[in-house]
């Protein structure tokens, strides 16, 4: 999906289709320029840029989980929504790192998608947010502490940070190695977008020393 298709059609927070990234067929990915560092050092950094409103995010998110599950001890993954300067998207964003701060994002992320999707709750809003929060389980204090948290604000900014720096114009994208994007639309589909970063893996792999 792609930024400014986002930025059109938010009020929706599901637009239903998106302009195809410029793809380069024969190979599958295209270049991060200029090439990123990484922060996770002595590992393959890959990076999943994504929105809750997104449909093309939900629909890949059940393959990219079962691909996470598989990935080796030496490659390290994350999930980065991008904010693109919107404030709903920079809720959704920070619903995100919310869950991560309480310990709930693996159990619930999946069903954030189908909050957002399906049932078209308000969960780029603090009191949205923290009623769906509360009815899947987490305290109330614990959930409102967590999102108006230094450390929530402070990893709000560092991803808006991120996705400025990558230059993230469609998700889902991939990341791999702060040198190479991967995704449904570089490579044809989301099973061949997870080929081809299993490639740029073993090939990062290699530039590192390790097989």
């Amino acid at each position: 999906m792609q930024r400014r298709d986002v930025l059109k059609q938010l009020s929706a927070l599901a637009v239903a289709s998106g302009m195809a990234l410029p793809a380069l067929a024969a190979t599958g990915t295209e270049p991060v320029s200029p090439p990123q560092p990484t922060e996770v050092k002595g590992k393959v950094e890959v990076l999943e840029f994504f929105h809750y409103g997104c449909p093309h995010c939900k629909a890949f998110d059940p393959l990219l989980d079962m691909w996470v599950k598989k990935l080796p001890s030496d490659v390290a993954f994350m999930r980065v929504p991008v904010t693109w300067g919107n404030p709903q998207l920079a809720g959704l964003a920070k619903l995100h790192l919310t869950l991560e701060a309480t310990g709930d994002l693996a159990r619930l992320h999946g069903q954030v998608f189908d909050a957002v999707q399906v049932e078209k709750q308000p969960l780029h809003t603090e009191a949205g947010a923290q009623e769906w929060a509360v009815k899947h389980g987490i305290d109330a204090k614990k959930f409102a502490d967590a999102y108006r948290s230094f450390n929530v604000s402070v990893r709000l900014k560092r991803i808006e940070e991120i996705g400025r720096n990558y230059k993230v114009q469609g998700v889902p994208t991939l990341a791999v190695d702060g040198k190479n994007f991967t995704s449904g639309s570089i490579a044809g589909s989301h099973e061949a977008a997870l080929k081809v970063a299993d490639q740029l893996i073993a090939k990062a792999r290699a530039e590192q020393g390790r097989k």
